[in-house]
């Protein structure tokens, strides 16, 4: 397989290793987990054992890697095909955003089951119920293949915003560093300019598309109608005495604000960013440097 898939898998697989304690604190915190507050203790009573770290984790890492090479691949192709008109020159950032948005609306078939089992993992509050295959199985037995793709709308509209901020940002932020040293006469680190990079897309990304991701968190761990499991979201079923049923998004979105305000959007956003950073600023150093090792002939970008 080529290079950029290698890369993207290896690079997502890292990621999520790095980046799964943070996520946990962030998905409950959109899912609006009642035994956490703000509070430092309340964090750290999250983190109960050492499973508690990966908890969720094992659906990403299979899933995230897979994701994040198809999302590489795609991207790299259709940002070739948009630009190759003008070869040699650097890609427009306009094209840059738009193959990162079609690389991400690609990932949509894995990134919609991923993020199903992944979120149900993380918010369950038995230990022996947050099995990632545990709940596939589930969810399989219960719903069927079209089980695993509830919420797959909203996460493809997240995907693609997102994605196009994620590569726009990245080679943005890359060409300012480079000018701006270029200006001073002086040489940058390259490590440094791709940690500093992608840590930067990362966080630019999430903040693009957080009301998105509150709203997906929400639809995918909402109660299901006929789980044996214990409810997620109470509130998300409709009033009683009539067939319980899950809520699409717009309803989601809406009972969201009518209960807690405008704030609910942005619950978790400090908490993701700081995890954006870091496993950005991993994934493209990682990236980077698998791409080099396997294609010497190819520069890093910028």
């Amino acid at each position: 397989m080529s290079a950029d898939f290698w890369a993207g898998y290896i690079s997502g697989a890292a990621g999520i290793l790095i980046g799964n304690p943070l996520d946990l604190l962030k998905v409950r915190l959109q899912a609006g987990t009642p035994s956490l507050t703000s509070t430092p203790t309340s964090y750290t009573s999250q983190f109960s054992s050492a499973g508690s770290l990966i908890r969720g984790a094992t659906a990403p890492i299979l899933g995230y890697g897979a994701l994040n090479a198809l999302l590489f691949v795609t991207y790299n192709r259709t940002s070739t095909l948009l630009n190759s008109s003008t070869k040699g020159a650097p890609p427009n950032l306009w094209t840059t955003w738009l193959a990162g948005a079609i690389g991400g609306l690609a990932t949509w078939v894995v990134s919609t089951p991923t993020e199903l089992v992944k979120c149900r993992a993380q918010i369950s509050s038995s230990p022996t119920a947050a099995s990632s295959w545990g709940i596939t199985k589930e969810i399989l037995r219960s719903k069927g293949i079209r089980g695993l793709y509830f919420g797959g709308v909203v996460t493809a509209l997240r995907d693609s915003i997102g994605y196009g901020f994620y590569f726009w940002s990245y080679e943005l932020s890359t060409r300012l560093m480079m000018s701006r040293m270029r200006e001073r006469g002086s040489d940058t680190k390259e490590a440094a300019k791709v940690l500093l990079c992608g840590g930067f897309a990362g966080v630019v990304t999430w903040a693009s598309i957080f009301p998105l991701d509150v709203i997906k968190t929400r639809v995918q761990t909402q109660i299901l109608a006929d789980s044996a499991s214990s409810p997620l979201l109470g509130a998300a079923v409709v009033a009683e005495g009539a067939e319980r049923r899950r809520l699409g998004a717009v309803e989601v979105a809406r009972n969201a604000y009518r209960s807690e305000g405008p704030g609910v959007f942005f619950r978790g956003l400090t908490v993701c960013s700081i995890r954006a950073f870091i496993v950005n600023a991993a994934q493209w150093a990682v990236y980077e440097w698998i791409m080099n090792e396997l294609d010497p002939g190819r520069k890093i970008r910028g």
